[in-house]
């Protein structure tokens, strides 16, 4: 896909894709005192699988599903759940700040483009991150906006209602197979990047390509 775009609005999935994730040192350094090196990295993935799990039933705060999602970790584990592991894993995620390579492009983008984030975030703490970003974004829309965390579909419908949009008047930028693009797609938008930051494989299909943010930013004529 060669073409310059122009789309309405660029629309972005934010943690992971914009901020950079820290939960595997965070969960690292919280359970060292009780598991082996080798133990706390298998920790790691199940206390990852245990969140991907706790986002797809009802909607509930994002504090709720992180501590939700590592008291079953500790209890899978039989190690102790403190609850002030849990409070350090969201005083930190609101510390995140962007990835290396986002900022100069972003700003770039947002001279000629309404930028707009699609998060699995909660209202109370998404502007710690947001606001790092280093731009004025056009509107940042949450999980707890939308009552439902991507990837349900729900959340994507209500980033159409909230913009007045169709699904060909975004460019869709994530990082996440499962989270964004497969819903999106589904949907109906058209255009989408992904940004490869070592989570999914990489995506070939009608519509979509592998980029970073500057090279998006040079699809667009930013």
């Amino acid at each position: 896909m060669t073409e310059t775009l122009t789309p309405k609005f660029i629309t972005f999935d934010m943690m992971g894709t914009l901020i950079k994730l820290e939960w595997t040192a965070e969960a690292l350094n919280l359970v060292a005192d009780r598991l082996s090196s080798e133990d706390a990295e298998k920790f790691v993935v199940t206390f990852r699988n245990h969140r991907e799990n706790e986002i797809i039933g009802r909607y509930r705060d994002y504090p709720v599903i992180i501590r939700d999602a590592w008291q079953l970790s500790c209890n899978e584990w039989r190690i102790e759940f403190r609850q002030s592991d849990v409070d350090r894993l969201i005083d930190a995620l609101s510390s995140w700040g962007p990835h290396d390579d986002v900022v100069e492009p972003l700003q770039r983008l947002a001279a000629k483009y309404p930028l707009v984030v699609l998060t699995n975030h909660c209202d109370r703490l998404v502007r710690k991150n947001s606001d790092r970003l280093g731009v004025e974004l056009y509107r940042v829309l949450t999980a707890e906006q939308a009552q439902a965390y991507k990837p349900h579909k729900a959340a994507f419908r209500y980033l159409f209602d909230q913009l007045d949009a169709k699904p060909s008047d975004l460019l869709h930028v994530s990082a996440h197979l499962w989270h964004d693009w497969i819903p999106a797609a589904q949907l109906g938008v058209e255009h989408q990047a992904y940004i490869d930051r070592g989570f999914d494989p990489l995506i070939t299909a009608p519509g979509a390509y592998t980029d970073t943010l500057a090279g998006i930013s040079d699809r667009v004529g930013a």
